[in-house]
């Protein structure tokens, strides 16, 4: 297994363009469709957890993926495998950048690859809404948040933070409120208990 997860985030980080949200088709394509390590519900919530957690994205996924199939081995292994193929290949980038950075060939090989990695993001994005269950009572949390950051410059941070504690409330305090008053409703009900006595009684 740890052999295995390591071969996988290896191939993951090798061939991910574009920064860690471009690794997300990657990663849910072999986690949950492949190796079916992971149901799709539970990567979702480490993606967010990720997006929460300061540090390199993609790292932070890997990381918490790896702990989630073998604790502490697990995600050592996930993050080298991760974190190797781009240290190598930024190491002789940087090496010898000077000597094709002005090469014809491998200027047009980056504006062909930009399109596709706006394509890689875009379809992370739209899946994880997708999942994330957005509907017409709570598709108002994205839009206030691109809002807010695009056109009054809200820091990213302040509304990851407003989000989370607005999360916490609710699950906290309205979903525990009313799975009490549910409760209460079905015990209490008078309707219910008289069938049941007459019932019981005949």
């Amino acid at each position: 297994m740890l052999l295995q997860s390591f071969k996988t985030f290896f191939k993951i980080g090798l061939f991910t363009l574009g920064g860690g949200y471009a690794m997300i088709p990657l990663i849910e394509k072999e986690i949950v469709d492949r190796h079916r390590w992971m149901a799709r519900e539970e990567l979702m919530d480490v993606i967010a957890i990720a997006q929460s957690c300061p540090g390199v994205f993609a790292i932070n996924v890997s990381t918490f993926v790896g702990y989630r199939l073998r604790k502490t081995r697990g995600a050592v292994c996930t993050t080298l495998g991760t974190a190797l193929p781009s240290f190598v290949i930024i190491l002789l980038i940087a090496m010898f950048f000077r000597r094709f950075q002005d090469n014809a060939i491998v200027a047009a090989m980056f504006r062909g690859i930009r399109p596709a990695v706006v394509a890689l993001i875009a379809v992370p994005t739209f899946n994880m809404a997708r999942s994330a269950r957005i509907s017409i009572t709570n598709c108002w949390i994205p839009i206030v948040s691109a809002l807010a950051i695009w056109a009054l410059g809200v820091s990213p941070i302040a509304v990851i933070i407003i989000a989370g504690t607005g999360g916490w409330i609710y699950g906290r305090y309205i979903c525990r409120t009313k799975e009490k008053d549910g409760k209460h409703t079905g015990t209490d009900s008078p309707h219910t208990d008289g069938t049941h006595d007459k019932t019981a009684r005949s």
